[in-house]
């Protein structure tokens, strides 16, 4: 399957930012993706939503459910739950650790598949793979409309899709180039920074 999606697209849409940002990992990028500005439109976010089923079909098995950390995956993740028409679920922060709230559960050897919009370091969906695992539930794989980690799939020995996979330059504040040309530095992302 070819996406739709690509980079120039995401730009047009607002969602792919250039200036200096601090990332939830803490690296600081020249480059940021706000999915939520092109998910805003539900006709575009059905569509991103029902290409992502495809690719999780292609790449592995139906899933039970989608779960999707927020805030990021939620948009993402409701839509591709829906094109599969199966249950969607999310997970939050509580005092910093990742659950399910809201009278969300999910039930013994479940095959949950995780759905997030951007996979830069995988932290965050790694926690919603410990947090689904630990409640006996089995995450069968992963899926983003984004990877921008550097790699193949930061998730073995679970299979990973993405629809688009980009490679923008990231560095440690100390190391940072745009820190050094004094250019002011913004945090667009919802989670607290490491």
């Amino acid at each position: 399957m070819i996406s739709r999606i690509t980079l120039a697209d995401l730009a047009v849409h607002g969602a792919h930012q250039k200036g200096h940002f601090k990332l939830s990992s803490g690296l600081h990028s020249s480059d940021y993706l706000q999915c939520a500005l092109y998910l805003a439109n539900p006709v575009r976010a059905e569509r991103v939503g029902q290409e992502l089923a495809n690719a999780i079909t292609t790449a592995m098995v139906t899933p039970d459910a989608i779960v999707a950390p927020a805030l990021g995956g939620i948009i993402i993740g409701h839509e591709t739950a829906r094109a599969f028409k199966a249950p969607f679920l999310f997970t939050e922060r509580v005092d910093g650790v990742m659950a399910l709230r809201r009278g969300f559960g999910v039930g013994p050897k479940q095959a949950i598949v995780v759905v997030e919009d951007v996979v830069t370091t995988g932290g965050s969906t790694k926690e919603v793979i410990e947090l689904i695992e630990s409640l006996g539930s089995c995450v069968i794989g992963v899926a983003s409309m984004v990877n921008r980690s550097g790699v193949d799939n930061p998730f073995e020995p679970r299979p990973y899709t993405a629809l688009l996979k980009v490679s923008f330059p990231t560095w440690k504040p100390n190391l940072c180039p745009l820190c050094r040309q004094g250019k002011p530095l913004h945090k667009p992302g919802s989670r607290p920074v490491k």
